[in-house]
């Protein structure tokens, strides 16, 4: 009889809980974003486009995509979120029902990208009717910006996106902005091709990647050249491994050049990299490279170098990227 009460009550405990988050669930709309601050306005929807030219990237590549949002009348003070999956993941499935895949079935390819306007040392606090372009791809690692999906992106394949601003203490989030579908470059490459500076990171000497070393044998032995310092594999891997916080353009730029010399050792063409290649060492010069040391450069000065060494290993020019 003991055992009778104690498996009834339990089922009781049970079905109240499912009716309690049943309820909660109930009231969400599955169309935008969840606001429970009834006494608050909300911030501006924001719109999104494809292309334009980010500080990682000047345009589409095999590799990533770059994605405009532009604020409405409120700005977006505390910066906004991007969601994204491929076009055929969304014809199967759409959008998740609780808006942010914390609950249900999700596309295989779900992805969500966070760019915080609260970040110490960075900007994606967008002016009212103000724009800016943002790089989706592997690179997310600037302070303030996050993803559940830090890999490069397919090549020739088109994605689906979506965005909302975040809320601030005195207005609630926005609703969803209107789909936009972006494609990557297309897929092919000749005379060698390239790989990104994340498959240079996991395909190392670092045990954390769970892959083969595939690091060219001169340079497993001999190591790299940044500017004017000279690094060893282990070195050049921690400098991969490190998030380019604060604004510090010398580890983005570091990043890239790394994955460009490794690139070129590789065997892939170097005739559309060179010239960056040799402006980044001089800019680079005798810094050293965080965490080996504590050089840096503005992004403001690194930009335009970072989006010509990304071109190159994402495949936007030059051989193309690896498939």
């Amino acid at each position: 009889m003991s055992s009778k009460r104690s498996t009834c009550r339990y089922a009781f405990l049970a079905v109240l809980i499912l009716a309690v988050a049943g309820s909660a669930f109930a009231g969400r709309d599955a169309t935008s974003p969840t606001n429970n601050n009834s006494g608050k306005g909300k911030i501006s929807t924001p719109t999104i486009n494809c292309g334009g030219s980010s500080l990682l990237s000047g345009s589409t590549t095999q590799a990533s995509l770059n994605v405009t949002v532009c604020a409405g009348a409120s700005g977006l003070p505390a910066g906004f979120s991007l969601q994204w999956m491929t076009a055929s993941d969304f014809a199967a499935y759409g959008w998740p029902g609780d808006s942010e895949c914390l609950l249900g079935v999700c596309a295989p390819s779900f992805c969500k990208g966070s760019f915080s306007g609260n970040a110490a040392g960075y900007y994606y606090n967008i002016p009212a009717n103000s724009c800016m372009t943002v790089t989706v791809g592997e690179e997310l690692t600037e302070a303030g910006a996050s993803t559940s999906c830090p890999g490069a992106l397919a090549c020739g394949t088109t994605y689906v996106f979506r965005g909302f601003g975040h809320a601030t203490n005195s207005q609630q989030r926005s609703d969803f902005t209107a789909n936009t579908s972006c494609t990557t470059a297309a897929c092919g490459h000749d005379g060698g091709c390239t790989y990104t500076q994340g498959y240079w990171k996991t395909h190392s000497v670092d045990p954390a990647g769970n892959n083969t070393d595939k690091w060219p044998a001169n340079v497993q032995a001999n190591g790299l050249t940044l500017g004017a310092v000279s690094y060893t594999e282990a070195q050049l891997v921690s400098i991969l491994n490190t998030s380019p916080s604060g604004g510090n353009g010398l580890v983005s730029l570091a990043h890239q050049l790394i994955a460009a010399k490794l690139n070129v050792e590789n065997g892939a063409d170097p005739a559309a990299v060179a010239s960056a290649i040799a402006a980044a060492d001089a800019l680079i010069s005798s810094r050293v490279v965080p965490p080996i040391g504590n050089g840096s450069l503005t992004n403001a000065t690194t930009s335009a170098l970072n989006q010509a060494l990304t071109a190159y290993n994402e495949g936007g020019v030059g051989p193309g990227h690896c498939d």
